[in-house]
């Protein structure tokens, strides 16, 4: 891998400042989660600002983009930030972070071979156009959930690929595979041959308007990128280059102490307001504290109410409700939301009803999990301050049909196969339920073949509606009684 500083830089220079625009730095500043900025005149760099002296401009090395990075670190030894320059102009603010050394040599060995040989040759595919000069950029790295997943010693299946500096959609082209570009935020899904999606992202910075909103996007450093991200176990980053003789040689980054805390078992935000800028992240961390059994730290615990202040304002906690769905215990979700205090989230009566479905021998499908969580609410229009407008939950979590038509059988009377579906779901919220008589029932009874069993089957429906019959005896009863009434 190179060890000069080129490779490290974003796209395009960071947010900068002037002598008269020093008033704004500390908004500036926690807008963009940033630790320090640039303050220019002109071209000349005068030095740089920080959060602790936001309106005092302090001296700061200033090297050339040509600089080792040997060089860079000594200079940066006594100074909270160094400032780079590329053609001499200002190119980036460097941090401790940016320059720190990677991680244990042997756990990026053991990441690079728990990924599938497929992802291993897609990577260093993209590494060497990179590193070629053939697609612009400087550093490929692959990050979030596959590198947490494999140092936890489970299989990483969701690729999260960023490039340093360059160009995501000439890399995506370059890489021969379909794919979707993403203008706003420069980065491009792409599809694997399996059928797995593949996101490919611009490294870059964020900054939130409002709470809930859309985040602003600006070209970052890998440690900015990773560090805008969630929780510190997911910004860890294993770096795709190339050794002597052309062999890949991983490393891993751990700018956010992501791996103590993997260490701990213990989920942290990355940030003091991460939480309030997306209240999704409150219900992805109960997601990831249930299936990685992980403990909440108090930094998270201390954002939960300020997120729930938020939660309506934030469309994307929607649609981590609708993954909570297809977790494998739902309702351990639920309870981590329950015991950090955000129950205030979810239907009242859907904790009881997932849990019911969860103690089932065999787990059922997404479907009749979201059934069970429109169970509660079925038929029913909610406005409270979590929800925005008079939507219904299947409406809310884009469910699509076929989970309240599950519930509306599973709720009424009819007859349904005893392995189906509605048949479980209608244990879980009828457990008193019974089998209902059939055709076949009804034949048996003495009731001749013919229109007849419709008519008979169509009485017992009426019966059963009303509340007249509450099992299959009564409903024998009632079919005989039925019978010595029709006409001889």
């Amino acid at each position: 891998m190179s060890d000069h500083l080129r490779p490290l830089l974003p796209k395009t220079p960071p947010p900068s400042l002037t002598p008269e625009t020093l008033d704004g730095a500390a908004m500036l500043l926690r807008a963009w989660h940033l630790e320090a900025l640039a303050v220019l005149d002109g071209e000349q760099v005068l030095g740089v600002v920080t959060p602790r002296e936001p309106n005092r401009i302090q001296a700061t090395p200033i090297l050339d983009s040509s600089a080792r990075l040997d060089e860079a670190r000594a200079a940066l030894q006594s100074f909270p930030a160094l400032v780079v320059t590329h053609a001499r102009r200002f190119a980036a603010v460097l941090l401790p972070a940016d320059l720190a050394p990677p991680a244990a040599p042997e756990l990026a060995e053991r990441v690079w071979s728990a990924l599938s040989a497929a992802d291993r040759e897609l990577l260093t595919a993209l590494s060497i156009q990179v590193s070629s000069g053939q697609v612009s950029g400087g550093r490929l790295a692959l990050v979030g959930g596959a590198v947490r997943d494999a140092l936890l010693g489970l299989a990483p299946i969701d690729l999260d690929i960023v490039l340093v500096g360059g160009d995501v959609e000439s890399l995506a082209r370059q890489s021969g595979l379909p794919f979707l570009f993403h203008p706003a935020y420069q980065n491009a899904t792409l599809t694997l041959p399996d059928g797995r999606a593949a996101d490919l992202v611009s490294a870059r910075i964020e900054c939130y308007g409002q709470a809930g909103a859309s985040p602003l996007p600006h070209s970052g450093t890998l440690s900015q990128d990773v560090l805008r991200r969630d929780f510190s176990l997911n910004a860890l980053a294993l770096v795709i280059g190339e050794a002597a003789g052309g062999q890949t040689k991983p490393e891993l980054h751990d700018p956010a102490g992501g791996l103590a805390d993997l260490l701990n078992r213990e989920l942290r935000p990355l940030y003091p307001d991460s939480l309030t800028d997306d209240a999704s992240r409150l219900i992805r961390g109960a997601r990831l504290s249930a299936r990685l059994k992980l403990s909440a730290s108090p930094q998270l615990l201390a954002q939960v109410s300020s997120a729930l202040a938020v939660a309506a304002q934030t469309p994307r906690l929607d649609a981590e409700l609708r993954l909570m769905l297809s977790e494998p215990r739902p309702s351990q979700v639920i309870k981590r939301l329950e015991s950090w205090g955000a129950a205030a989230l979810l239907p009242a009566g859907a904790p009881a009803v997932l849990a019911a479905l969860d103690a089932l021998p065999q787990r059922p499908g997404d479907a009749v999990y979201a059934a069970g969580f429109l169970s509660s609410m079925a038929d029913q229009h909610v406005a409270d301050q979590h929800v925005v407008g008079q939507h219904t939950w299947q409406d809310r979590l884009a469910l699509g049909p076929r989970p309240a038509a599950l519930l509306r059988r599973a709720l009424d009377h009819e007859y349904v196969s005893p392995d189906s579906a509605e048949a479980t779901l209608r244990g879980v919220l009828r457990p008193d339920a019974y089998i209902p008589l059939t055709g076949k029932d009804v034949l048996g009874l003495g009731v001749p073949a013919g229109p007849q069993v419709g008519k008979a089957l169509a009485h017992l429906s009426g019966l059963r509606r009303a509340g007249r019959v509450s099992s299959r005896e009564a409903e024998e009863a009632e079919l005989l009684h039925y019978l010595a009434t029709l006409p001889k």
